[in-house]
């Protein structure tokens, strides 16, 4: 079975590549990452690396703004299953440059959506994001929900959403949109809330704590999201269909600070509400339960555990 997964240097990408090389030999992953600088590309290629010592996983360096190189790569291969991770992530970042994320999010996406449809996949399934719901208040949010983007950010997941159901019905192809709600775990990206507040206790750095700590987030572990996905590959989905990968669960934020001042000592500096910023998220997950029965998701105490300690043994906090 062959997967391609793009952005598969990222975050998640490098995490579900990772674990779909080791449940399974039959899985042949194909990665693609432009190895853009948003944040350490030392540590995109630190994953990379570990990735390479797989027999099953190739990869080919490739910016899907690029059209004709897309098309290039796309036509020489034969994909079961693609998973598009690829993207121009960051709220905050996105007012500050919202063509970026024009350019990556939209036109990239329909750059490799024209070169997949010319020889299909048997699914494609694609990232969304919690923070097309806006400031939506109706928890738990379900996928039915009215969607209010705040920032550009989430504007380009909305139309991500839009854009392929368009595909999906003129091309005849299943595609599934994953609604992300605050993934973390190992091998995290260093711009996030789990791995900025590790890197206070480790360095001294001061800690921005954002809206005087009153956010609560429906943090969902990346162990979590593969199985889901992994149960989806095969599970006969509408022609398109969008579910909120979330763990259900949401928690006060101040209490996942106050579980590494029990160890360390850290610079706190509280701040007004940002701009763009959601004070909570918590979305449903009993659609893609009933669908894929999966329940044994991660506790939030097991999982800040796992990462914190990984984050510890790999000394994260020099990227």
């Amino acid at each position: 079975m062959k997967i391609l997964i793009t952005g598969t240097c990222g975050f998640i990408g490098f995490n579900l590549a990772k674990k779909f090389l080791e449940s399974n030999v039959k899985f042949k992953i194909i990665g693609i990452d432009n190895f853009d600088n948003y944040y350490s590309i030392k540590l995109k290629k630190k994953r990379l690396a570990i990735l390479k010592s797989y027999k099953n996983f190739k990869f080919t360096k490739l910016d899907i703004v690029d059209k004709k190189k897309t098309e290039i790569f796309v036509k020489k291969k034969k994909f079961d299953y693609v998973i598009h991770l690829a993207a121009q992530a960051g709220v905050r970042y996105s007012l500050i440059d919202p063509k970026k994320f024009i350019d990556v999010n939209l036109i990239g996406y329909i750059n490799l959506l024209d070169a997949l449809v010319k020889n299909k996949p048997k699914k494609i399934f694609y990232a969304s994001s919690s923070s097309v719901y806006g400031d939506n208040d109706k928890f738990p949010l379900k996928e039915t929900e009215k969607l209010s983007p705040k920032n550009i950010y989430g504007v380009s997941k909305k139309l991500n959403e839009i854009i392929s159901k368009y595909y999906s019905k003129k091309y005849d192809i299943k595609m599934v949109g994953m609604r992300f709600f605050t993934i973390y775990g190992e091998w995290g990206r260093p711009d996030m809330f789990f791995l900025k507040l590790f890197k206070s206790a480790f360095t001294n750095e001061v800690f921005n704590l954002n809206n005087r700590g009153n956010h609560f987030r429906d943090f969902t572990y990346i162990g979590d999201i593969f199985n889901l996905i992994k149960n989806l590959l095969k599970k006969n989905t509408k022609k398109h269909e969008v579910y909120n990968f979330s763990s259900n669960n949401p928690i006060d934020i101040t209490k996942i600070v106050k579980w590494v001042q029990k160890d360390y000592k850290i610079k706190i500096k509280l701040r007004p509400l940002q701009r763009a910023d959601i004070v909570k998220t918590h979305g449903s997950n009993k659609k893609i339960i009933n669908i894929t029965n999966y329940k044994n998701f991660m506790d939030i105490r097991s999982g800040f555990d796992l990462t914190l300690n990984w984050y510890k043994e790999k000394k994260i906090f020099k990227y």
